[in-house]
């Protein structure tokens, strides 16, 4: 917000002897300093304001801005005290130490809401509302602005095209690629491509519109939930593979689709499958080839909810270059991390739709992320045939610290263009017959931009549509040096396995031939020795320190997607085996702001109660950090309603145990548990087994007739299946 303005008129300096002499009397010294500098008055009494806000609890949006403008204002007027060589050094003094006053005020505003500290930088992104509160505050203490400054426009950047000049370089194009560009060289002509509609005049035309549509949402509902109305859930579900079953409440989103909407802001708390339904969505508006922007965390989930709900489709998974990509799947799942190396070709493969999960990723307009997904989403427009693509905006939590948070998703999904209404909101901001100037309008306006596509549902709106607990599996790709070593050990072990299960062969005088199959008793026998020895000596790698460094190496996936889960759905409880992954998880909760409490097995009785009683009795604490064995019994965690399930228990009643200290009497929310899987290691087979334990108990005592595999072990059984895997290699 750069200041170009004069302190005050030059007429206010040419009578500033005369009204001085004229009020000293009366007003005493302070009103010489007013006189000075008269914005510092308004800064005292707004920062009090603020500083009233944040003693009543977290400061809301306008209080936020109002923060911003006076941490630059003051920055502002500390330079200019300083530069001007007129003021005398006593005024001076006075000036700086009225402005420490403040500041100080700022900081401890920030020190009670942490989420202020962000905004104190000199570089803090700024809005037009701030803006123009800059520009009100300026005029009220007589400063001259000049024309630029009186005209409010936004600072945000233009979106580029798909490929900045600075990335050309780093572009990368897969061999897939190459392939598929050769095989269908051009995009089919589009012919119905519509002209860029006429821009809506009416009562609105000079109107700043953004303000008001961000206050509409900031005063809330009036009653009404931030959701669109969604037709009803057909009857005979036709979407469902065999032995699935899509929920009333993710039918009747897809059946919006079917209908014919194409923008949506899909808003529904974690747990009640919004990738399941994306996925839907794009099958019932044949949205191929599409593309999904996802966090790293879950792009593995992504390609597994794709061939889970739609088995006909392909997905393929964007890893570094993209060296395994296969350019003729009907999904391209990339994760924001890698993105900006793939922007030319995914700029020209022709996508019909395009997903962008924890939309809240692209909230700041300044960062490069967000120009990436925006200027692909604007390529997509122009390529679809009829520029009405599929854009669906996944996330739980929209709205980190401010309402306008959602301007980047608006512009994703074509709502808004820049600093303005897009034509369509305009049209119906136009049919409300109403300005801002009038109370009527901000409700109209809420609802209108909520019937674009606004879907918000929470657990305890659709919690007959849940089972009481379910346990949601969520893989995740280990593709850093540690996990390249993790599937090397493995691959070791295996073939340590191999040979000693050759060796027996031979000692009986056995072909090594396994045309007939292999031994399962030799099998068992091989794997029960290298328990054995593994139990025995805990030096050699074997499989008990594997999965120590599979845990190790989840340990801040797994944490960043509690994060996610916290900021989206509140309290949540995280479980970990080993204390090492349970230290690292709490390092990247300080990180992002998160409180947390940690249930340990070195605690003594009452630091241990203390901890329980703060996690379900105070808002501030967002994560709850427990020890897997020290914290799965005898707890009453029922504050939360997710868990995370970072490191994988060795026993399925151990897991049991951990998952109900929340699902308990009490429970008002359909639990879920979210188990962090290592894709294509030896954890992704232990949870396999884990669930069949399961079925043992269901069998035994439920009356269920569920399968069981076997009663051995879930390490020995882990073990038969490494050497499984080196037999059919």
């Amino acid at each position: 917000m750069p200041h170009t303005g004069t302190r005050r008129s030059s007429g206010r300096q040419a009578n500033r002897g005369s009204s001085s002499s004229r009020g000293s009397s009366s007003r005493g010294s302070g009103s010489r300093h007013d006189d000075e500098a008269p914005i510092i008055p308004i800064l005292a009494r707004k920062v009090r304001e603020v500083e009233a806000k944040a003693q009543k609890g977290k400061v809301g949006p306008t209080n936020r801005t109002k923060f911003q403008v006076i941490a630059f204002l003051v920055r502002e007027e500390r330079a200019k005290v300083k530069a001007d060589k007129e003021l005398s050094d006593a005024s001076r003094v006075e000036l700086l130490k009225r402005l420490d006053g403040v500041a100080t005020i700022l900081a401890k505003t920030a020190a009670r809401d942490t989420s202020l500290i962000t905004l104190l930088e000199a570089d803090a992104a700024t809005t037009p509302v701030a803006q123009k509160l800059r520009r009100d505050w300026l005029l009220e203490s007589g400063a001259e602005l000049s024309p630029d400054e009186l005209i409010i426009t936004t600072n945000k950047p233009s979106v580029e095209e798909v490929v900045p000049a600075e990335l050309a370089e780093k572009q990368v194009v897969p061999q897939s690629v190459k392939s598929r560009l050769l095989a269908n060289p051009f995009l089919a002509p589009d012919l119905d491509q519509p002209a860029p509609p006429p821009p809506v005049r009416g009562r609105l035309g000079n109107w700043e519109l953004m303000g008001p549509l961000y206050k509409a949402f900031e005063q809330g509902s009036g009653g009404r939930a931030a959701s669109m109305e969604l037709p009803e859930a057909p009857k005979i579900d036709r979407l469902s593979p065999k032995n699935l079953e899509i929920m009333r409440h993710q039918a009747r989103f897809v059946e919006s689709v079917r209908e014919g909407h194409r923008t949506f802001l899909l808003a529904d708390e974690p747990g009640l499958g919004k990738t399941a339904q994306s996925v839907l969505a794009a099958s019932v508006a044949n949205a191929y080839p599409l593309l999904a922007v996802v966090p790293n965390v879950v792009k593995m989930n992504w390609a597994r909810e794709v061939e889970r709900w739609t088995p006909n489709r392909r997905a393929t998974v964007v890893h570094g270059d993209g060296q395994d990509l296969d350019a003729f799947a009907d999904v391209v799942i990339v994760n924001y991390e890698v993105l900006d190396r793939h922007l030319a070709w995914l700029g020209t493969l022709g996508f019909k739709g395009m997903v962008v999960d924890e939309a809240h990723f692209i909230k700041n307009m300044h960062s490069q992320r967000s120009q990436h997904v925006l200027s692909l989403a604007n390529r997509i427009r122009k390529q679809t045939p009829g520029g009405n693509p599929l854009l669906m905006a996944l996330t739980g939590t929209p709205l980190i610290n401010d309402v306008e948070d959602f301007n980047a998703i608006w512009q994703f999904l074509g709502w808004t263009q820049g600093d303005k209404p897009a034509h369509q909101l305009m049209e119906k901001l136009e049919e409300t017959g109403l300005t801002p100037a009038e109370r009527e309008f901000y409700p109209e306006a809420r609802s209108a931009v909520i019937d674009l596509g606004i879907v918000r549902r929470r657990k305890v709106d659709v919690a007959k549509d849940l089972p009481s607990k379910m346990i949601a599996d969520m893989p995740v790709e280990l593709d850093d040096d540690l996990g390249r070593s993790i599937r090397d050990a493995e691959r070791e072990l295996g073939a340590r396995l191999l040979a000693k299960y050759r060796r027996i062969l031979e000692a009986r005088g056995e072909r090594a031939s396994f045309n007939g199959g292999p031994d399962t008793d030799i099998m068992r026998l091989v794997a029960q020795g290298e328990l054995d020895e593994a139990k025995a000596s805990g030096g050699a790698e074997n499989v008990f320190t594997m999965v120590r460094k599979i845990g190790q190496a989840k340990a801040v996936l797994a944490s960043d997607y509690t994060a996610q889960l916290a900021h989206s759905v509140g309290k949540v409880v995280f479980f970990a085996k080993h204390i090492d992954v349970m230290d690292t998880a709490e390092q990247v909760f300080a990180g992002r702001g998160l409180r947390t409490v940690s249930i340990r097995g070195d605690q003594s009785t009452p630091a241990r109660q203390q901890a329980i009683d703060a996690f379900n009795n105070d808002p501030s604490v967002a994560v709850a950090v427990c020890s897997l064995t020290a914290a799965g019994v005898g707890l009453n965690l029922q504050a939360a309603s997710n868990v995370v399930l970072a490191e994988l228990s060795w026993t399925a009643a151990e897991q049991t145990q951990a998952i109900d200290r929340v699902h308990r009497i009490g429970q008002e929310e359909p639990v879920t548990a979210w188990r962090i899987i290592a894709a294509h290691t030896i954890d992704a087979k232990i949870a396999e087994l884990i669930d069949s334990k399961q079925g043992l108990a269901a069998r035994a005592l439920d009356g269920s007739d569920q399968d069981i595999t076997s009663s051995d072990s879930v390490q020995l059984n882990a073990l038969i299946a490494l050497l499984r895997d080196a037999l059919e290699a």
